[in-house]
């Protein structure tokens, strides 16, 4: 009998990009187009709230309790980069509790253009950016943008609205990725969702197979945190010393 290389456990996706993007919504996507033919979990992440996990949950798209939240407490980023030990336990008892899943999304909270996941969480990673946030944003570059498996830019269907040219923003960033995977999406336009669907389906048959090798996008570049004092930078470097400076 041939061998059975099916992994143990689901293939771990991991959802960033800026704060408004629409993470939560490629999610409920995902969810709809896909929960028919593979079974799925959800980790959210916020600070101090589950509001993400809240409006999965009211949008239906799973069963409520197959949609979990993390609440960091702190830097989101170091929830899905530094001390992944929360958002990892938490796949992990999902994936217990609904044996088999082929597929968990996790997503990150509130991130911006630095935000990377740990290969020790995640075995791949989309990174969304969308046109109101402009149509330079993607040439602008950072770990997630040049190296995610795909980068998605969202909320086509506002393009007109905001002047940008859709056509140029992802010639930009796949000249940004050097020719990786670019993803024009509006949850609004079903050929845009069926590519998705694909991507995510060819993915996971990778994944099953062995084929996919989960890839470090590299560190977070310092970025800056508001607080009572004026906001401090912070890194994700792993140098000794160098997580916070004022």
């Amino acid at each position: 009998m041939p061998e059975n290389t099916t992994p143990a456990r689901s293939l771990r996706l991991g959802v960033a990009g800026p704060v408004g993007t629409g993470k939560s919504s490629l999610i409920a996507t995902i969810c709809r187009a896909m929960s028919g033919e593979l079974q799925i979990g959800v980790i959210t992440n916020d600070i101090y709230t589950d509001e993400d996990a809240r409006f999965l949950r009211s949008a239906g798209v799973l069963p409520a309790e197959r949609i979990r939240a993390v609440e960091t407490g702190a830097c989101p980023h170091t929830a899905i980069r530094d001390d992944v030990t929360a958002n990892l336990l938490a796949v992990e008892d999902l994936e217990a509790d609904f044996s088999p899943l082929d597929l968990v999304l996790v997503e990150s909270g509130g991130d911006n253009l630095t935000a990377t996941f740990s290969p020790a969480l995640v075995d791949a990673q989309i990174f969304v950016l969308d046109v109101a946030g402009g149509g330079d944003v993607a040439r602008k570059g950072g770990p997630g943008i040049a190296r995610a498996d795909l980068l998605v830019i969202n909320k086509i269907d506002l393009a007109e609205h905001v002047d940008v040219d859709v056509e140029q923003m992802v010639a930009d960033a796949t000249a940004a990725r050097e020719g990786g995977p670019v993803l024009a999406l509006s949850r609004k336009r079903e050929a845009t969702v069926a590519e998705l669907a694909d991507w995510v389906r060819a993915m996971v048959e990778r994944h099953r197979s062995g084929a996919h090798v989960p890839q470090d996008p590299g560190p977070m570049a310092p970025h800056f945190h508001a607080d009572e004092d004026g906001g401090y930078m912070h890194s994700h470097d792993g140098e000794p010393g160098a997580l916070h400076s004022h």
